[in-house]
């Protein structure tokens, strides 16, 4: 499926779930692996706001794209930030949804505020 870049310019991303090993099996515990490097895949959880609107997402990036210095409800980069529709059969029923992936969470600076004078 297509993947669709998603561009992070004018948006505040705060963290809201530390990194986690994302599982590919959830009853042997099988942590999941990118499929072309190998490298173990993490999970986080960050809340996207621009615009006004916000939205809870996951992120799905690889081990070694995880910065030290991240805090819960701090504010972080996400390089390479894309997005891909996916769809499956689970138990007869059709699901569907939407992937992120970025190639890396590192710290990052809340956005001056527009119009602020020093």
């Amino acid at each position: 499926m297509r993947t669709i870049r998603v561009e992070t310019s004018a948006a505040t991303i705060l963290l809201t779930e530390a990194p986690e090993p994302k599982v590919r099996d959830r009853q042997s515990g099988e942590i999941a692996k990118d499929a072309v490097s190998g490298e173990a895949l993490m999970t986080i959880g960050v809340v996207y706001i621009e615009e006004g609107e916000s939205s809870l997402i996951k992120v799905t990036v690889p081990e070694s794209g995880v910065s030290e210095g991240l805090a819960l409800g701090a504010p972080v980069s996400l390089p390479g930030l894309v997005a891909r529709p996916w769809e499956s059969v689970f138990n007869g029923q059709q699901r569907h949804g939407i992937a992120f992936r970025a190639a890396a969470v590192t710290p990052a600076a809340f956005p001056a505020a527009m119009g602020a004078t020093a």
